[in-house]
């Protein structure tokens, strides 16, 4: 099942030109592989006056597991609860900027461990076959906290 760029604006809170996959090539329970053609603009949400850094990658896993989860919580009938990220861990980023790679961003997200406070993703953000980006991302459910 694929999903276009209306159909995963559809999906998160991302609005606009902050959501930033193109589409969803394929997904299961654990895992979801996009795509992202984007980061050449040089009007992109997330570019400085450096160009659009590496770190940026993160932002793109976290919106890859947002899907993940709006996909999943579908899939069983529900709605995704919201997340916010919490933290990025393990990351490590191979080249400088993304906005000089010509051709799609390919980012894959694992879902290794969570329950309904939290969530824990691996990611690994490829351009061409090599890697760009790689780490983990906590992300924490909107639960209401007890009294």
């Amino acid at each position: 099942m694929t999903l276009d760029h209306g159909e995963i604006a559809g999906l998160i809170p991302h609005a606009g030109r902050m959501c930033l996959l193109a589409r969803v090539d394929a997904w299961d329970a654990r895992h979801i592989r996009c795509a992202a053609t984007g980061h050449t603009d040089p009007e992109h949400p997330l570019r400085s006056a450096s160009g659009l850094l590496a770190s940026a990658a993160i932002e793109y896993a976290a919106q890859a597991a947002a899907v993940h989860g709006a996909l999943t919580a579908r899939e069983a009938g529900g709605t995704a609860s919201p997340g916010f990220l919490a933290s990025a861990r393990g990351v490590r980023l191979h080249r400088l900027r993304l906005d000089d790679l010509a051709g799609e961003l390919v980012i894959d997200t694992e879902h290794v461990a969570g329950d309904a406070r939290q969530l824990l993703y691996a990611f690994t953000v490829r351009h061409a076959g090599g890697t760009v980006a790689e780490g983990r991302l906590a992300v924490v459910l909107d639960t209401p906290l007890p009294p």
